[in-house]
């Protein structure tokens, strides 16, 4: 994990942030929300127009996915020379392309009457429309003045943002109470502040998460490892591992589910579920392995939120530490059966199963479908995550295993949620 992610840090320390999403990975979890696009601003608010394929996913499928407007902002001119569209005849910018813009786009009509809405009848438009494209007079940073009234006039914010600034990007759209959909790196989610989002029902995890990502880097970029690299029609490109999609747009996990198969005593007998040494709560260190009846606190895997949104019926505690506020150890020899002591459950079950109600009511009524299993038959609390956790003795350090430290553990609970979705029309 650290040699995959060593370029990224150094990225983000350098603030060498310039990631060009592909457009095979932003087709394939787009296509997941259509219907919540249709008819809203979309705002791609870090994203040069004439290099993001961002920009060029929407623009191209302005029409068929009903947008009411997309808004795209440059931060500078792209370090990736343009192979789409050319700045030198752009009504309103400068020959050397050097400033920062936004393009505003209300509609994509067929130039050419060709039938069909491609990337020339985008071109012919910016080209032709001294309106759609506007020069900056600040540096385009989505922080600025100029970006955040932009950002004001937007519904949906679709993006792949600096991750050296992903913590401040997120907040920026929590205070304007934006829908979004960003890409980030899976380490975002052990941040205390976007944990917290997650916590309570405000953040979680799209579609298409972890695996292999190729992102086009500008020539100048140090890649290191040769198979992370790789180079087509003189781009570069540069893989990388566990990248996910962060949004709080509606996510149906109805077709792959978090299904517990195994019994607590039948994961003991194969030498599950050891105790932490110093806190109340047992590993479990795959998601498949969660038990179906156990009762108390479980340590699980960050990889349990790719199965999780907040109608999934499981809810989250904690992250990570223990009573001690040291890292969470457990002793495999320990059989204890843990019990129910956490007192912190009772009031924040009850606020957040209400929560989570009123979001399965009111998204399924939007979309007018329900879910296809009962999602009350394994209901989970999310309590915390490891390093964060208010009563861990090691505050602030990962979980312990016989005196070593692991991975990252997410604290859940078993809950009864008694929640029943009507279809509707």
């Amino acid at each position: 994990m650290k040699s995959l992610n060593s370029n990224l840090h150094k990225a983000s320390k350098a603030k060498n942030d310039e990631f060009y999403t592909q457009l095979g990975d932003i087709a394939n979890e787009l296509k997941h929300y259509r219907d919540q696009l249709r008819g809203k601003v979309i705002l791609c608010n870090c994203d040069d127009p004439f290099e993001s394929n961002f920009f060029k996913y929407f623009s191209a499928n302005f029409n068929t996915l009903g947008i009411k407007k997309l808004i795209s902002i440059s931060y500078q001119k792209s370090p990736i020379v343009g192979n789409q569209l050319s700045l030198f005849d752009i009504e309103g910018l400068k020959p050397d392309g050097k400033e920062p813009y936004v393009v505003e786009i209300n509609e994509v009509p067929d130039s050419n009457s060709d039938g069909a809405i491609s990337l020339d009848d985008v071109e012919h438009l910016l080209k032709h429309n001294k309106n759609a494209v506007t020069p900056l007079k600040g540096g385009g940073d989505f922080r600025s003045v100029e970006c955040v009234a932009l950002l004001k006039q937007a519904d949906i914010v679709i993006t792949n943002p600096p991750f050296s600034l992903f913590r401040e990007f997120v907040a920026q759209l929590v205070e304007h109470n934006k829908k979004f959909l960003v890409l980030g790196n899976q380490n975002a989610i052990t941040y205390k502040e976007i944990f917290m989002l997650i916590k309570d029902l405000k953040l979680w995890l799209g579609y298409d998460n972890g695996g292999t990502k190729w992102f086009q880097v500008p020539d100048h970029y140090d890649i290191n490892t040769e198979s992370r690299k790789k180079i087509e029609n003189g781009i570069k490109y540069f893989s990388m591992g566990n990248i996910l999609w962060f949004t709080n747009l509606y996510v149906d996990r109805s077709e792959d589910p978090i299904t517990p198969y195994l019994t607590f005593e039948q994961g003991r007998k194969k030498g599950l579920y050891p105790k932490y040494d110093n806190y109340d709560a047992i590993e479990v260190s795959k998601v498949a392995e969660i038990p179906s009846d156990y009762e108390g606190v479980m340590g699980v895997p960050i990889t349990f939120l790719y199965k999780w949104v907040p109608e999934s019926g499981i809810e989250i505690v904690k992250f990570r530490k223990g009573n001690d506020d040291k890292d969470l150890a457990f002793t495999r020899e320990s059989t204890t059966v843990l019990q129910d002591t956490h007192s912190l459950l009772s009031a924040r079950t009850e606020e957040l199963t209400k929560m989570r109600k009123d979001t399965m009511v009111k998204d399924h009524s939007l979309m007018g479908k329900k879910p296809s299993r009962d999602y009350s038959s394994s209901a989970f609390e999310i309590l915390g995550i490891d390093r964060y956790v208010e009563d861990n003795p090691n505050y602030g350090k990962r979980f312990m295993i016989s005196g070593r430290e692991i991975y990252a553990r997410i604290l859940i609970k078993k809950i009864e949620l008694e929640v029943q979705c009507e279809n509707r029309t």
